[in-house]
């Protein structure tokens, strides 16, 4: 919501400024300028990336679009689950857990949690690393670093998006330059024509540079951040998981394994802990 919010705010204070210097609005309506400007950025989009980082970079753009955010009500779902999940395997043993991490979607304890479910990255973390639980055999230690290098490997898939579209804003001054000169050349050929008509002929060239400019700073590169930071915030629910895991893994019970991956939550949306302790231990 806010990421729409900031661009209102960039459209209405350059074009606001524009017009109340007594710009006229027309001369920014240069279809040429856009097509040049815009089919080339699309184009370097394209050859810049594969197609799987270029179809995450959609979803994960409009995801920004819509302010999906993991929110506080996100993280006590999440230490919810553990909780559940952690409960079963000390009172019914590991075992236990098998029929819910084979096929989550059908466990009646996954199913309570719809919105963790969706985040199919975090549930195949989730179930894998138990899965690993489960077989035994494996240290503590081990165990963490097994799930640390699955994290890394994951934050690394979230990087890329954002880093090819920081990549694309910032060639787009340079894309605005080339319809620039591209316009000057159109204007150099009519030389000796009128002064009005050559005016009109360079002010529709400085248009490419201006729209260059303005795409980079005042759109691509606030949209790369907002997906960089995004991914960052997502990649600390897993931070969370591999706390309460890894603690159950060192003997601890499952309330103080909650209590280990709360304490991984980001100070802002952490819960304080007698509202974890009343949330999962509530009946749901």
């Amino acid at each position: 919501m806010f990421i729409i919010i900031g661009f209102a705010v960039v459209i209405v204070s350059v074009l606001g400024g524009f017009w109340e210097a007594g710009g006229p609005f027309l001369v920014l309506i240069q279809p040429a300028e856009f097509m040049i400007i815009g089919g080339a950025g699309l184009g370097a989009l394209l050859a810049s990336a594969p197609k799987n980082v270029l179809q995450s970079l959609l979803h994960r753009s409009i995801a920004a679009l819509k302010g999906s955010t993991v929110t506080k009500v996100t993280y006590l779902a999440v230490l919810k689950l553990m909780y559940e999940l952690l409960y079963m395997a000390q009172k019914e043993g590991l075992i236990a857990l098998e029929k819910h991490i084979e096929t989550p979607a059908e466990s009646s304890i996954f199913s309570k949690y719809a919105d963790v479910l969706s985040q199919k990255a975090l549930i195949s973390f989730m179930t894998d690393t138990f899965r690993m639980v489960i077989i035994g055999g494996i240290a503590s230690h081990d165990l963490e670093a097994l799930m640390e290098g699955d994290i890394d490997t994951q934050h690394d898939d979230m990087r890329k998006p954002a880093a090819v579209l920081a990549k694309i804003g910032d060639t787009m001054p340079g894309l605005g330059i080339v319809a620039a000169v591209l316009g000057i050349v159109i204007t150099m050929q009519a030389i000796d024509g009128p002064a009005g008509e050559i005016g009109k002929k360079v002010a529709a060239a400085l248009v490419g540079t201006f729209l260059g400019i303005w795409m980079c700073y005042g759109f691509i590169s606030p949209l790369a951040c907002n997906l960089e930071i995004a991914g960052e915030t997502e990649m600390q629910v897993f931070e969370v998981v591999k706390a309460a895991i890894a603690a159950f893994a060192r003997g601890f019970s499952p309330l103080v394994c909650v209590e280990f991956a709360r304490r991984s939550i980001p100070t802002e949306t952490r819960p304080e802990f007698s509202e974890m302790e009343t949330h999962v231990k509530e009946k749901k």
